[in-house]
């Protein structure tokens, strides 16, 4: 177990970087800031991976009739989705409501989110033709979500606000595979057959990921969290050497914007300690991995997770007993923030998660 730490005195870290307007929010309070920045907070942050969607009734009100595409590019609409777990659960954190694919949109790729299916591409990225005629995001492109993060951060109050992203190898199986797939056997055999083509792909994605959370930081985010959805399906030889160094240059590339920065992936217990290589201050954590265990992998690292989203629906005293093992299991790592292993289900009772929300404040930082 690692040494206790001493309470962070100055959590809010006021000489950060700061935004256009000369000022980032001073968020001294912050239980999830403090963890994010490997200090002891005064209770165990909470948030949920997902946590604004369809589980809520008042987003699939709000949302009705809107696009997901239309919705995340609309700054009202955003403002208020991502505000709505913030009020009902009493999270530390909210996360800007966006999709993996927004950049890719807004950078002018033709890209749709099909219901029951997910983000489908029109013109599938196959050849190093292809990857040179992908357009690049300027920053002028994201408006939109920079005033969604504008808006935000005059309504958040002391609430800190997560911006993300998709990292470049989930964003390139979107492009090559044409949509989601279950083996990524086009991607693969990209990888391996044309490494030269793969990296300038990856290159390309990492540049406009970049860009993308740039936009979000200089907006007036206080976090940022790098989504590699797929990256589970990689072996870790494979991971280090055609993904990992892509990775890097999004994390390392937001070094100076004095945010924390988290890197999470699904099934990713190989890949832990190469993902904590790529620079992020905090790693994600699936529930396929204790977190204890976790903190052996990824030394060094704060951990995010992991409850199961499934157990959600065993009923409350599973639930607790599930959130206290885990809490226990977080103060193996140097701090903890307490999440999903994967994103909140459709069908999660919010009152669950208002539960989880309550415990994991009831209970103590260190054993």
């Amino acid at each position: 177990m690692s040494a206790p730490t001493q309470p962070d005195p100055n959590p809010g870290a006021p000489g950060a970087p700061t935004g256009p307007a000369g000022r980032r929010r001073d968020l001294p309070g912050s239980a999830f800031l403090t963890a994010a920045r490997g200090r002891t907070p005064e209770h165990v942050p909470v948030w949920f991976q997902r946590q604004a969607g369809r589980s809520l009734p008042e987003y699939r009100r709000v949302r009705q009739g809107t696009g997901m595409l239309e919705s995340c590019l609309t700054p009202d609409l955003a403002c208020e989705i991502t505000l709505q777990p913030v009020r009902r659960y009493g999270v530390d954190a909210a996360i800007l409501f966006s999709d993996i694919v927004v950049p890719l949109k807004v950078a002018g790729i033709g890209v749709d989110i099909v219901a029951g299916t997910g983000p489908v591409i029109d013109a599938p990225v196959r050849t190093a033709a292809d990857v040179a005629a992908l357009p690049r995001l300027d920053a002028a492109q994201a408006e939109p979500v920079a005033e969604t993060v504008r808006l935000l951060t005059g309504e958040l109050g002391a609430t800190p606000l997560i911006g993300f992203a998709g990292a470049p190898f989930t964003l390139a199986s979107y492009l090559v595979e044409g949509g989601p797939s279950r083996n990524h056997e086009r991607t693969k055999a990209l990888m391996h057959a044309e490494p030269g083509t793969w990296h300038a792909l990856l290159d390309h994605l990492a540049d406009l990921t970049l860009t993308f959370l740039r936009v979000q930081v200089e907006a007036g985010v206080d976090a940022v969290q790098l989504f590699d959805s797929w990256a589970g399906a990689l072996s870790e030889r494979d991971y280090r050497r055609l993904v990992l160094p892509h990775s890097t240059k999004v994390l390392e590339g937001l070094a100076d914007a004095g945010v924390p920065r988290t890197h999470f992936g699904v099934g990713t217990g190989e890949l832990l300690g190469a993902m904590g290589e790529a620079g992020a201050d905090v790693v994600g954590v699936d529930w396929r991995v204790p977190l204890d265990a976790a903190a052996r992998r990824a030394p060094g690292k704060v951990l995010q997770g992991n409850l199961d989203p499934a157990v959600l629906f065993a009923g409350p005293e599973v639930v607790d007993a599930e959130v206290r093992r885990i809490v226990a299991e977080g103060h193996a790592a140097p701090a903890h923030v307490f999440n999903l292993g994967h994103g909140v289900l459709p069908e999660t009772d919010p009152d669950a998660l208002l539960r989880v929300v309550e415990t994991v404040h009831s209970l103590p930082v260190r054993a």
